[in-house]
């Protein structure tokens, strides 16, 4: 089992150790697996990510730990055995510190102030999580827990690490009990909360600095909240302030009004969005009787019949506009659009014949794909060039 050095002093920057074995790694010959007799590294466990540094020349990628205790280093070089120099990256170490016991006091607030146990903690690269129990989270709630834990951090109270065994756990009433036996380390926020936990924190709530909840969201049953904590949080902030003031710039507002006059463009796009559908529809059915008047062809059985390519109708348009043409009695429609090869087959209901069997008919001597039903079929056809030569076709599969 390899000695913890950050158990005792997280501050721990460099320090001296053996090189105890390193070995290639399997499958990755330019990745070495070095075990120390001790190490200030901590490994990935606990939600919180591994540390990186340098073992006298060789960088540290990765550092896991083993079933039986024993810290592995994966570096790029191998190490002889024997005396070795560790440093650790320390602006990488300080974030995890920050933002670790920022997640112990934010579980604490939740859970004292309004009952919701934390069931897992995720450190990232960006931003951290915490999942609640909980039936929902109220925007009211995170603001309080925000300003809670803030007021916590000002006070800059002691962060002490302690030692105890498993079964004196509840008589120190930690705030969340765990599996582990034997001896265990119990990090300590004073006055706030007790946990054990192995990971590396500051020693004072202060050295958190500023913490910022960002947002909230349910997921697979539980209630996950984003959190950021130090220069995280007031890089964020920054961020938010910028991309705000640059939106308020753009409405010739301050950045307080930027809610209310969004919130008035978003009615009005959506106004303007009604309006142009009625008009749309509208246009749709003028359009329709128009083709079907100047341009249809009516056959021996009575069916008026439009074969027609258009040259820049919207897919989407082109849909709407058949369907207010079938919406007519006795009416076959076979067209198409060149913006993206879009066609569709339909007929008025009550009519003999099945537009999605001419359509697969069609398309085997064209390729391409669609489908649809007796009466409306659509597809894609990929020589949108050639519409006019694929729609003769259909016309004649039909006779």
């Amino acid at each position: 089992m390899t000695e913890r050095l950050y158990y005792h002093d997280a501050f721990l920057r460099e320090f001296a150790a053996h090189v105890m074995s390193c070995a290639p790694m399997p499958g990755e010959p330019e990745r070495w697996q070095v075990v120390l007799d001790c190490t200030a590294f901590y490994p990935t466990s606990g939600g919180q990510p591994h540390d990186t540094g340098r073992l006298a020349d060789a960088r540290v990628l990765d550092v896991y730990e083993t079933e039986d205790g024993t810290v592995v280093h994966v570096t790029d070089r191998a190490l002889a055995p024997g005396p070795v120099h560790g440093a650790i990256d320390w602006p990488r170490r300080w974030d995890h510190m920050q933002q670790h016991t920022g997640q112990h006091l934010l579980s604490a607030v939740f859970v004292e102030h309004f009952g919701l146990p934390t069931v897992s903690f995720h450190l990232g690269r960006n931003a951290s999580t915490i999942d609640l129990e909980a039936r929902a989270v109220l925007p009211q709630q995170l603001a309080e827990a925000e300003q809670y834990a803030n007021a916590i951090v000002t006070e800059d109270r002691p962060v002490e690490i302690r030692w105890a065994r498993a079964e004196e756990l509840a008589e120190l009433d930690v705030r969340r009990p765990v599996a582990r036996t034997g001896l265990l380390r119990i990090v300590e926020i004073e006055g706030c909360d007790r946990q054990p936990c192995g990971g590396t924190h500051v020693a004072r709530t202060g050295q958190i600095g500023c913490i910022l909840l960002r947002r909230c969201e349910k997921v697979r049953g539980h209630w996950r909240v984003e959190f950021l904590c130090g220069q995280r949080a007031v890089t964020a902030a920054r961020a938010d302030f910028e991309a705000l003031g640059e939106v308020a710039r753009r409405l010739s507002c301050n950045p307080a009004e930027v809610p209310t006059l969004v919130t008035r463009a978003l009615e009005e796009r959506q106004a303007l969005y009604r309006e142009r559908q009625r008009l749309q529809e509208h246009l749709a059915e003028l359009e329709a009787l128009s083709l079907l008047a100047t341009r249809a062809e009516t056959r021996s059985d009575g069916i008026r019949q439009l074969v027609h390519v258009f040259e820049h109708l919207e897919p989407g348009y082109l849909r709407l506009l058949v369907n207010k043409m079938i919406a007519e009695d006795r009416v076959r429609v076979l067209v198409g659009t060149r913006l993206g090869g879009h066609v569709i087959f339909a007929q008025s209901r009550g009519l003999q014949g099945d537009m999605n069997v001419l359509l697969q008919q069609a398309l085997a001597a064209a390729g391409g794909r669609g489908g649809g039903t007796p009466q409306f079929a659509q597809g894609l056809v990929p020589e949108a060039a050639r519409l006019e030569a694929f729609l003769e076709t259909a016309r004649n599969l039909l006779g």
